[in-house]
């Protein structure tokens, strides 16, 4: 199964859930992330956070949704954006035919600079918790109905 997750930026939420769905996964999913209108670079508070708590930072990069569009990117299965509501940001719309779902988390690049550490460290800690609640399921076999459904609740705060 391929995830793709989007936001605008592609330089911390969108890296942050990349690396974890695929670190959290055995191998079960394959997860890209991209950005309609992409930072060009991973922000550094990102690549901290991430190789302290032990995660491979190796060939993470910025990059433009249109890499996945090209004819030969692999076929998503699933598309997720991480966009947040604060600073009305606008989520890119993924064309074609992917189950799609919105976890929204809030903008930890958009925060000054000595508030960042707890932002990222939030931002991650609610992106790992949704992970890991996808990944408790078969999300690779389940039906499209339960699909939809699980990637709408998993790990989401009532």
């Amino acid at each position: 199964m391929n995830i793709l997750v989007l936001c605008t930026g592609n330089s911390a939420r969108s890296i942050l859930l990349e690396v974890l769905l695929n670190e959290l996964s055995d191998g079960r999913v394959r997860a890209y992330s991209a950005g309609s209108q992409p930072a060009g670079q991973v922000n550094p508070h990102a690549l901290r956070l991430l190789a302290e708590r032990g995660h491979d930072t190796h060939g993470l990069r910025s990059k433009s949704w249109d890499v996945f569009g090209a004819a030969d990117a692999p076929v998503m299965d699933v598309v997720i954006t991480v966009c947040g509501s604060a600073a009305a940001e606008t989520c890119p719309i993924w064309p074609g035919a992917p189950m799609q779902a919105h976890w929204g988390v809030e903008d930890p690049a958009a925060v000054p600079d000595n508030a960042a550490p707890e932002a990222f460290a939030t931002a991650y800690g609610i992106l790992r918790r949704r992970a890991a609640a996808l990944l408790a399921k078969p999300v690779e076999t389940l039906d499209k109905a339960a699909l939809k459904a699980h990637l709408a609740t998993a790990g989401a705060t009532p």
